[in-house]
Order: structure tokens, then C-alpha cells, then sequence
């Protein structure tokens, strides 16, 4: 399994950000997107490579509650996290 603590800091990102809005207290076991940060923990280190960091956020979101994000909304985001994941080293 991932680091938990890698794992943690990129949930907290998710959470700060909270895509979902005013929506998330509806989404049942959401866990504070942990379940989420692991998928995408888990799909920038299989690519070997932080580069479209921006498109696995936004896939693995839009997948996991069926909302329409853009790449760009998903920037900021995918910077924190990567910057999370550089530092595993």
C-alpha cells in the first residue's frame, strides 16, 4: 500500500479544494476523498511521471462522482499534489 502519509496530504488537498461543493454532504462514505487520493496516488506513480497530473485529478473525479471537470479546473490541485509526490523521494 501507499505511504498513508502521502496518501493523507493528497486527501487534504482534495478536501480543501472540495470539488463537490455544497454537493458533498450528500455522498455517502466519502471519507474525505481518501478513497479518491489513493486512486490517483496510485496512477501517477504507476505512470512514472507527474506530467498530466491535471488529467488524472480530472478523470479520476469526474469517474468517481460523475461531474464535468476541465483540465484547468483541476491545475491547482494537481500542482499541491505533485508537489506532495516529488517530495516521497
Amino acid at each position: 500500500m501507499e505511504d498513508d502519509h502521502e496518501i493523507e496530504e493528497v486527501a487534504r488537498v482534495l478536501l480543501e479544494w472540495n470539488p463537490l461543493g455544497n454537493e458533498a454532504h450528500k455522498v455517502k462514505d466519502l471519507d474525505g476523498y481518501r478513497t479518491e487520493a489513493i486512486d490517483i496516488v496510485v496512477a501517477l506513480e504507476t505512470r512514472l511521471s507527474l506530467r498530466g497530473a491535471e488529467r488524472i485529478v480530472r478523470d479520476v473525479l469526474n469517474q468517481a462522482f460523475y461531474l464535468s471537470l476541465d483540465v484547468s479546473d483541476c491545475v491547482e490541485a494537481a500542482t499541491k499534489i505533485t508537489a506532495i509526490l516529488r517530495t516521497k523521494a
